[in-house]
């Protein structure tokens, strides 16, 4: 028997595939992105919906300050990849009197420093004394990411005079750590919420009783000044475009699988969540 869903996502399905080529008419949008799970998730995500609208679409990965002064001067059209209202307040003050914020995309987000649930600390404050048994280091990301600023104001707050944050990226941090985990040895990652980490390890955050990382924190869409003016339809798309941790996470596991491809990943989400793309393509300003 075919239930409901099953038949909206056959009939998504079909029209996916079924789209037409690009429109000349119509043009070309350009959008970047920092290469995080997360980013890569809704970046495919809204480059899938806008092909699927008859856009060509251009994904370039950067990293955070390229993105937003990729943005602040126009090279690209936008992004959907911007954390606030702490992770990159910097580098949104450079440029926002030549961007604008359409807003959260997802709430609920959050960064830190993360360590297996085994690790009998809870706090950054207990890091300095517990620092040989993390081998001195903070597993970190691209040094370009808002995310390694503010741990390197953490260091600084809390003194961890005998912890190095040592730079790398996100697919790095998470094969160090899968692998500290797997001998049960103790170890401290820079972390952000959502990540697919959480969901296959047993992780938790550690207390940051400065609130250097601040509180809780949301992603947002920019996008380059006048694009409502010169493309109104990719504007409403991405002003309307929203969605939920729970729905991000489903996308971000397919993209854990072997040889996963996260644009063909974000067409079969399209398929199957049919309801959630026909109301991000409704011309309605949701602030």
């Amino acid at each position: 028997m075919i239930t409901k869903k099953l038949f909206f996502a056959a009939v998504a399905a079909l029209q996916i595939a079924a789209a037409p080529a690009f429109s000349a008419e119509k043009g070309a949008v350009e959008l970047a992105y920092v290469e995080w799970s997360s980013e890569v998730a809704s970046t495919n995500l809204v480059k899938a919906v806008l092909e699927d609208m008859g856009y060509e679409v251009k994904i370039t990965p950067v990293s955070a300050a390229a993105m937003w002064q990729a943005v602040g001067s126009g090279d690209v059209d936008g992004a959907v990849a911007a954390w606030l209202p702490t992770t990159h307040k910097h580098y949104l003050e450079q440029v926002a009197d030549r961007v604008e914020d359409l807003g959260p995309n997802l709430v609920g987000t959050r960064i830190g420093l993360v360590v297996p649930a085994y690790v009998t600390i809870d706090s950054i404050e207990d890091l300095n004394a517990q620092a040989d048994r993390f081998g001195g280091k903070i597993i970190g990301i691209d040094p370009g990411a808002g995310l390694m600023s503010k741990t390197e104001q953490v260091l600084e707050a809390y003194q961890l005079t005998n912890m190095k944050l040592v730079e790398g990226t996100g697919p790095i941090m998470t094969a160090v750590l899968g692998d500290a985990i797997g001998k049960g040895e103790w170890i401290v990652v820079t972390g952000w919420t959502p990540h697919w980490k959480f969901a296959r390890y047993d992780l938790k955050y550690l207390d940051d009783p400065k609130g250097v990382y601040g509180g809780e924190e949301e992603i947002h869409t920019v996008v380059r000044r006048g694009l409502q003016e010169d493309m109104p339809e990719v504007y409403a798309l991405l002003d309307s475009f929203a969605w939920t941790p729970a729905q991000m996470a489903e996308l971000m596991v397919l993209n854990q699988a072997r040889r996963a491809n996260p644009f063909k990943n974000a067409q079969r989400w399209m398929a199957e969540h049919p309801e959630a793309v026909a109301a991000w393509k409704r011309p309605t300003k949701r602030r």
